[in-house]
């Protein structure tokens, strides 16, 4: 697993043994990244930056790499949350990010009193965790964290479908690779 573009392209990032993460493969995560960006290697500068269910941080750490400005990491995990920290570490990332050791929803929640607005929010909970995609997307769409032309990103297994929308929160594009798919929501006053 590598860092795709940016300042910190082709450097290698870690994962854990066994089956305990299911990282973002570098193809997909290139194919996410090139549908952001469109052609335009600056459109995410400065931007800021939701890795829920974050794992290794692959995808908040893509986005550092091509100029993200700050990446919250979501992750309840105590040993996936010391890999995001040795990741940053490795690639000497020290500003920029904060680890947010928490589950999702809680951390949506706990930010809801807060001024933070994110530009992007990926998420990518286990396969098996059909309701946290629900439940996400559900709190996504009553919260006031998403720019009024944010996207959210959902990884899911090519046979799940998270649904069409949650409340203003809709699907706008879908793409298939592999077994896996990508999901694009957004506010339905930004369309």
């Amino acid at each position: 697993m590598r860092v795709i573009a940016g300042k910190y392209r082709s450097r290698q990032l870690r994962s854990l043994p066994g089956l305990d993460l299911r990282p973002t493969a570098d193809r997909l995560r290139e194919t996410l990244f090139n549908v952001l960006t469109a052609g335009n290697p600056a459109a995410l500068e400065g931007t800021t930056w939701f890795d829920l269910y974050a794992g290794t941080g692959a995808v908040g750490i893509e986005a550092i790499s091509r100029g993200a400005s700050k990446v919250y990491f979501v992750e309840s995990a105590d040993r996936a949350a010391d890999l995001i920290k040795r990741n940053l570490a490795s690639l000497e990332i020290v500003t920029g990010f904060q680890i947010m050791k928490q589950d999702s929803i809680r951390a949506l929640r706990g930010t809801e009193s807060s001024t933070l607005v994110v530009d992007f929010v990926f998420l990518d909970p286990p396969y098996d965790m059909e309701g946290a995609y629900l439940k996400t997307l559900e709190t996504l769409s009553k919260s006031q964290r998403l720019k009024p032309a944010g996207v959210v990103i959902a990884e899911h297994q090519k046979k799940f479908d998270p649904g069409e929308s949650f409340g203003s929160l809709q699907r706008y594009r879908k793409l298939v690779q592999g077994d896996a798919a990508l999901s694009f929501y957004r506010l339905a006053l930004a369309q």
